[in-house]
């Protein structure tokens, strides 16, 4: 499904990525795991297109989107690729509803069936009755949940998590780690996740450590 060949990054003298490659398959829950500082937030940002590589390839969809221009790039995104932070990111003056609508209006869908859709996401995931709470009436777990709904909004082919259970408690993390895979099995949906969890790496499909600018099993 993506596929990432030949990728180096650096800021200034201090050599991030290093010729790394990378791929990811169909439906297919893939961790990866390091040492602070290891460059694992930058390898998730560049493979999500939210940053650039200084040099290499990156393909989804028979795509390489790192020679897509900005407004092309940013097109691509909404369509085939979904996020979900450690911090949820939801705009506080929203409903759980209309901040799960939101990359639904963007991509110009009709409005009537993003919300429709969204209703039934926000269903799946045990949310049917916090349609109309903001995310300040929300608990942590919730809040990550509406993250999620949001996420798979445009049925997205891969979804990238940067740490999506690392500010909540042990009991709601596995909560979360469950619905993911239930995703994966129901939904067929793709996560490629940076993680620190040792439970959410062992109960992946595969987990990569980022060592020295390379991914090694």
């Amino acid at each position: 499904m993506l596929k990432g060949s030949n990728i180096y990054k650096a800021y200034g003298d201090l050599q991030v990525l290093q010729g790394l490659d990378i791929e990811v398959k169909k439906a297919e829950i893939l961790s990866i795991v390091g040492k602070s500082g290891s460059g694992k937030s930058t390898l998730l940002h560049i493979l999500g297109s939210l940053d650039v590589p200084d040099s290499g390839s990156i393909n989804l969809r028979d795509t390489d989107f790192t020679k897509l221009n900005p407004n092309e790039l940013a097109e691509f995104r909404n369509k085939h690729i979904g996020f979900i932070f450690q911090f949820h990111h939801l705009l506080p003056e929203f409903t759980a509803l209309e901040n799960v609508c939101i990359p639904g209006y963007i991509q110009k869908a009709d409005e009537k069936k993003v919300k429709e859709n969204a209703k039934e996401l926000l269903s799946y995931l045990g949310l049917s009755g916090r349609l109309t709470h903001k995310p300040n009436q929300l608990s942590g777990g919730e809040q990550q949940r509406v993250a999620v709904a949001r996420a798979l909004i445009n049925q997205p082919e891969i979804i990238f998590a940067d740490e999506p259970s690392g500010n909540l408690d042990e009991a709601t993390s596995e909560e979360l780690h469950n619905l993911l895979f239930r995703l994966k099995d129901e939904m067929k949906q793709t996560f490629v996740i940076v993680t620190h969890n040792n439970d959410l790496a062992a109960m992946s499909d595969r987990c990569l450590t980022l060592q020295d600018g390379k991914l090694v099993n």
